[in-house]
């Protein structure tokens, strides 16, 4: 472990520091509770974010298509019956506008902006271990002294935008979807190209493609699909929902990735191969995510089961595709099973493909090789020219917004330098050597990817704040994870993990999408409900591991 002595640029009467109980980063799904909880406890606390406005991850991923894949019903807070009531979907998946208009309706309904800074970037976070606080200070110079760092940073927002060679050179507009403009963007009749066909290229692609002049896909990585079913609903409809509140609350808890649905009761073993396909057909034509997440575990750990699980995908996908053999070749799945990446919804997209404006360029073939004035380079020479790019080439998951910002420990350890060399946590919760830093949405935790966020996120925050309420109730300052507890948990975590076949897949689920990164499965794969449960048992005993001083 790499040990980094820096102090933080000391408070001074010139630059006096803001005393707060915590400091929250982040302003989306998990800071916006988090400040609620605390503000509830009397806690004098305050959020920031970088963004001019709420929503995390639905304020700055604007993109063309963008809409998430968790139903509208279990997107959803749970601390409060009436604020779930009071707000109706237009639609099963709503959209990114949507999204970011419901996280608008809940700040205000909380009167949580008051409480918020914008436009403003937490820097450094440093533990002074003579006061047993958090020195922190802001891009601008400002100070604050808080006793809990508390980093909501998001699991998706950290994006990787400077990936090729040349791109400010490209005389043309570029794009990355993570940070699209607020402003209307132009694409009709102009040539674009699209770079990454991961979930975010997918819905980008299957929406600008029938204005466009000429469409160019740049695909290295082809994606299993799930048609998504996306009904409008009615105010009767949510009223059915509301009415299922305290049913789908506890629902949502105790299932494997935090959904309404979970997997398939009767194994695989003892199903019949009608049996099998029936529950298959079933998943499919529901049109959500569950045919991954509620058909058959076995398609995560034995090989025979994936095989055949993703053998019915693809021929779902070949169906659509006309069984073009070009296009068969580069856009379905060959080299890895269904599930052991990051499963897509979309809407049209594989028809994208058919049409006469569209060409999909085959990135594992030519790979691109830079960005010129004129379009784009791939390794066998040829210029791409087009006006617009671009790029939805995925993010430093799971890990990276948190190493983006100076945290340093006691001994001055960086947890960036730690994070170079080894991700581990706590069960995403704390990271030992850091005290009083809960963290959501972190490496080691089903919340750093297989969950309903909404779920996960929620989750950790109750228990961050029942932990400080805890600790605060016995007249302890710090709530630090020991190493033994740590060590314990991500020798569990790897166990759980080595067990299945996303280990053995190359994937941002893996940190394979960023050059250096230490190789671990970011999410913790043992189930959203055990992991509930294996943190309640800790609360309830006293949170044994988390040691209090």
């Amino acid at each position: 472990m790499t040990l980094t002595h820096q102090n933080a640029t000391p408070a001074n009467a010139s630059n006096p520091a803001i005393r707060l109980d915590a400091l929250i980063v982040g302003a989306g799904v998990a800071g916006l509770y988090q400040l609620h909880r605390l503000r509830e406890m009397g806690l004098k606390v305050r959020a920031y974010d970088t963004a001019s406005g709420v929503g995390g991850t639905w304020y700055w991923n604007r993109y063309p298509g963008a809409r998430f894949d968790s139903q509208a019903e279990i997107y959803q807070y749970w601390f409060s019956e009436a604020l779930y009531k009071a707000w109706k979907p237009s639609e099963r998946f709503p959209a990114q506008a949507e999204t970011e208009q419901w996280l608008n309706f809940v700040a205000d309904r909380l009167d949580l902006k008051k409480d918020i800074q914008f436009d403003t970037r937490i820097a450094s976070a440093h533990f002074n271990e003579d006061s047993q606080r958090w020195d922190i200070a802001t891009d601008a110079g400002e100070r604050i002294d808080a006793q809990y760092f508390i980093a909501c940073c998001g699991m998706l927002s950290a994006p990787l935008a400077d990936r090729f060679p040349g791109q400010s050179s490209f005389k043309g507009q570029i794009f990355h979807t993570a940070r699209w403009p607020k402003e209307a963007v132009d694409l009709k009749g102009k040539r674009v190209a699209v770079v990454g066909t991961g979930a975010t290229g997918i819905q980008v692609i299957q929406t600008i493609a029938p204005e466009v002049g000429a469409l160019k896909v740049f695909a290295r990585t082809p994606q299993y699909v799930i048609p998504m079913k996306n009904p409008k609903y009615s105010q009767a409809d949510w009223d059915r929902w509301g009415a299922r509140f305290h049913e789908t609350k506890q629902r949502v808890r105790s299932t494997f990735a935090g959904f309404d649905y979970d997997f398939q009761a009767k194994p695989w073993a003892e199903s019949t191969p009608e049996e099998r396909l029936a529950v298959l057909e079933r998943n499919w034509d529901d049109g959500s995510l569950a045919l991954w997440l509620a058909s058959y575990p076995e398609m995560f750990f034995d090989e025979a089961v994936s095989r055949e699980v993703s053998d019915f995908v693809r021929a779902k996908m070949r169906e659509r595709l006309r069984h073009d053999p070009a296009l068969c070749a580069l856009l379905i799945p060959t080299d890895y099973g269904f599930g052991t990446h990051r499963v897509p919804l979309e809407s049209g997209y594989l028809e994208v493909y058919l049409q006469d404006n569209v060409e999909a360029v085959d990135c594992r073939a030519t790979p691109i090789e830079c960005v010129v004035p004129e379009g784009i380079r791939t390794a066998d020479g040829k210029v791409h020219e087009v006006d617009v790019i671009i790029l939805a080439v995925g993010f430093d998951a799971g890990s990276g917004a948190f190493t983006r910002i100076d945290i340093r420990g006691r001994g001055g350890r960086s947890l960036k330098a730690q994070w170079q060399e080894e991700i581990r946590s706590a069960m995403g919760l704390q990271v030992h050597g850091y005290p009083n830093m809960f963290t959501t949405g972190a490496p080691l935790a089903p919340s750093a990817a297989l969950c309903n966020m909404t779920t996960c996120l929620q989750q950790q925050v109750d228990w961050i704040s029942d932990c400080i309420a805890y600790s605060r109730s016995q007249g302890r300052q710090v709530v630090e994870a020991s190493k033994a507890f740590e060590d314990k948990w991500v020798a569990h975590h790897d166990e759980t993990a080595a067990a299945t076949l996303v280990v053995k897949t190359d994937s941002w689920y893996m940190g394979s999408n960023v050059e250096g990164k230490p190789r671990r499965l970011l999410s913790y794969i043992g189930g959203a409900g055990n992991y509930h449960r294996q943190c309640d048992e800790l609360a309830a005993s006293g949170y044994p591991g988390f040691e209090m001083r």
